[in-house]
């Protein structure tokens, strides 16, 4: 069910504790869609060759310049495209056929692909050619990830929604598992070239499902038509629906301030723990564990509370925090998996409560806007936490960035509870619930 900025009444006492409820709830329910089934398999060939090109990609860069700080500017013009534009990506996706558009900005992620293999298989690639794939590649991104998300519920409908959210992220982590091992052997055994070949073949997977699909079976949304002040509409949309825009705004602070697990992991293996790269690769490795355990439970369950949103990232950001300032290298790699599954169960929470929360010709402007603050905050909050490392040391700078996070989880749970007229209890007696949200209702009457 959908919630207008535009209603008259008050949300309802519930707001907090909404749910969407599938019909039958199973761990891998929406994969008995066909229309959807397609585009997992799709997806999952894609999602191995895009790692494959990013450990590539990251690797001919050092090869070639011997800069680490190129590998960030590698990064950064990936990911700048989405905090500039962002916003506009989602007003393309609510103006054009959800499934045409993909067959565009798929394509053209396998064009990028195939540029980077023909010039390095040629030899005549240079750095710059590496910065301009990425930039394109960025671009494109601005428009393929609110229309993905959006496309989810085109394929699924409102009750398989959460389910299929929950299977996309443990299929990207699926490859993200996949991804690095193939592309260094392959490197390792032929040189990057194939590996970028391969990454640009890759997208033939996805353009096939969509081929495939059955539109007669697609849960078609409203095209919005072309006029002025769609980009406007779309933020005051957002700024009235305390369900839109305070998961949003937590996700904003977890992935500007919380996933920066790239600088402190790496430097947690050189200089904590003095364990090199080797280290470092199993880092990522029990990282992608617990991503990918966090998305195949939020598969399973049945229900999109937003109070299990602020809980989780409470917990994420405490549990940063005790990382931190682990004594030892295994209290370090106990912690990494929980932290993964608390990210991916906040990130999974609120991508699915926002779209269940969304009317469906809004869908694009606002699930670009979830994406805009989750991955445009990487270029931000990358160099602001290398810097607090540099300067400070690891564990600082990891503790600051759980600390933020906690907090903003706390200030997000509040608001909430109040937009769905809760309020926080605490009871520290033996027995009881010691932290809850309770009606106001039930106080005053309680009181009285």
């Amino acid at each position: 069910m959908s919630t207008g900025p535009g209603a008259d009444s008050a949300p309802a006492p519930t707001t907090l504790d909404k749910t969407v409820r599938p019909h039958k709830t199973s761990m891998f329910s929406s994969l008995k869609i066909r229309n959807y089934r397609l585009f997992a398999t799709g997806a999952v060939v894609s999602n191995t060759g895009t790692w494959m090109a990013r450990i590539t990609q990251d690797w001919l860069v050092l090869s070639l310049t011997g800069s680490s700080a190129a590998v960030g500017i590698t990064t950064a013009m990936q990911f700048l495209p989405m905090l500039l534009f962002g916003l506009y990506g989602g007003v393309i996706a609510d103006r054009f056929a959800k499934r045409n558009l993909l067959f565009v900005t798929q394509g053209a992620m396998s064009l990028s692909g195939l540029f980077l293999a023909a010039l390095t298989l040629s030899g005549h690639v240079q750095v710059w050619h590496v910065y301009f794939a990425a930039f394109f590649t960025g671009l494109v991104t601005v428009v393929d990830n609110p229309t993905r998300q959006s496309f989810v519920s085109e394929m699924v409908g409102p009750d398989q929604v959460r389910n299929a959210v929950s299977l996309n992220s443990a299929n990207f982590q699926s490859a993200r598992l996949v991804g690095p091992a193939v592309a260094s052997a392959l490197t390792a055994a032929v040189g990057p070239g194939w590996a970028f070949l391969a990454n640009g073949l890759s997208f033939l997977a996805p353009l096939t499902g969509l081929l495939l699909m059955r539109t007669s079976e697609l849960q078609h949304t409203p095209r919005k038509a072309r006029g002025k002040g769609q980009l406007r509409e779309g933020l005051n949309y957002v700024s009235k629906n305390p369900e839109l825009i305070w998961p949003i705004v937590l996700v904003g602070f977890i992935g500007t301030f919380g996933f920066n697990f790239p600088i402190w992991m790496s430097a947690f293996a050189d200089d904590i723990f003095h364990g090199g790269v080797g280290m470092y690769g199993l880092f990522n490795t029990l990282m992608a564990v617990g991503s990918l355990a966090g998305a195949l439970l939020a598969a399973r369950r049945g229900t999109s509370r937003l109070r299990l949103l602020a809980g989780a990232a409470v917990a994420f950001g405490v549990l940063q925090m005790a990382a931190a300032f682990a004594p030892d290298l295994w209290m370090f790699v106990a912690l990494i998996v929980p932290i993964g599954i608390l990210g991916l169960t906040v990130n999974v929470t609120a991508n699915s409560s926002v779209q269940m929360a969304t009317d469906p010709e809004m869908r694009g402007r606002v699930m670009s806007l979830f994406m805009m603050v989750f991955t445009g905050g990487t270029p931000l909050g990358g160099p602001l936490f290398g810097w607090l490392a540099d300067a400070y040391g690891v564990r600082v700078s990891m503790a600051i960035g759980g600390l933020i996070c906690a907090l903003a989880a706390i200030g997000v749970g509040l608001m909430l509870g109040r937009a769905a007229n809760l309020r926080l209890k605490v009871d520290l007696r033996r027995g009881r619930r010691h932290v809850q949200f309770v009606p106001r209702e039930r106080e005053l009457a309680t009181a009285a």
